[in-house]
């Protein structure tokens, strides 16, 4: 397979992690596979493991976690990601893809336990 012109690319790479619907022009979305964060021993399970990667989330208006190649997660690793960061963070919209059903179920698990997000100004 022939490599794409670089110029082809570049417009790829920007359509993919920036919102030019918008007309914003920086990096405002990041795709993370988790399979780069696993070692062959390791399963993705604790609070720590999670917030190791949802390191400099923040810099980003989306965020798009690819399971591909993970079997399983834990619950407080989901629960860290999809209830806990995510309560804090509503404004980043985190996007799980490739998951096999053991992992979409326990995501829908933590995002259950999410409490509903209070207003700030009451009518």
């Amino acid at each position: 397979m022939a490599p794409k012109p670089k110029s082809e690319s570049l417009t790829d790479d920007s359509d993919r992690f920036s919102d030019l619907r918008s007309g914003d022009y920086e990096f405002s979305k990041t795709h993370v596979p988790l399979s780069l964060a696993k070692s062959s021993k390791d399963f993705l399970v604790s609070r720590s493991q999670a917030r190791r990667i949802l390191a400099r989330f923040e810099d980003f208006q989306e965020v798009r976690l690819d399971f591909e190649g993970i079997d399983s997660i834990g619950q407080a690793f989901a629960d860290e990601i999809f209830r806990v960061y995510q309560s804090q963070h509503p404004e980043i919209d985190i996007v799980a893809d490739n998951c096999n059903l053991e992992v979409d179920r326990m995501i829908k698990r933590a995002i259950a336990g999410r409490a509903p997000v209070e207003e700030t100004n009451p009518p």
